[in-house]
């Protein structure tokens, strides 16, 4: 069964191309290491809950919308190598790659799947 790495992250909207060129960049990073897929979802339908919700937990100011993002690997295994590849290549290192985000914000992590239909 595979395994999947999960992030949401907070955007600024001014920030919006810049993230979607490091996104591109980074999906042709990952597929080449060797993920099976790579996706990144604009927030379409993300309303701000009372105690939860997906602009809460990245604590979302009202000029960022939210991302939700996910890799897909053939398994846990897989994924640790692909990662270790991923964080050594040098398109995702240096001022080339300065995120157009708050890091600190962003909530990720890797998932092992119970059900795939």
């Amino acid at each position: 069964m595979s395994y999947v790495d999960g992030f949401v992250l907070a955007v600024p909207k001014a920030n919006l191309d810049a993230y979607k060129k490091m996104a591109q960049t980074g999906g042709t990073v990952w597929k080449e290491h060797g993920a099976l897929a790579y996706v990144e979802c604009i927030g379409d339908d993300v309303p701000y809950g009372e105690l939860t919700s997906f602009p809460r937990a990245v604590q979302a100011k009202d000029d960022e919308i939210v991302i939700f993002s996910w890799v897909v690997y053939e398994s846990r295994q897989s994924r640790d190598a692909v990662m270790a590849k991923v964080m050594a290549d040098p398109r995702l290192n240096g001022e080339q790659s300065a995120m157009p985000f708050d890091g600190k914000r962003m909530i990720f992590g890797g998932f092992q799947p119970f059900m795939e239909l």
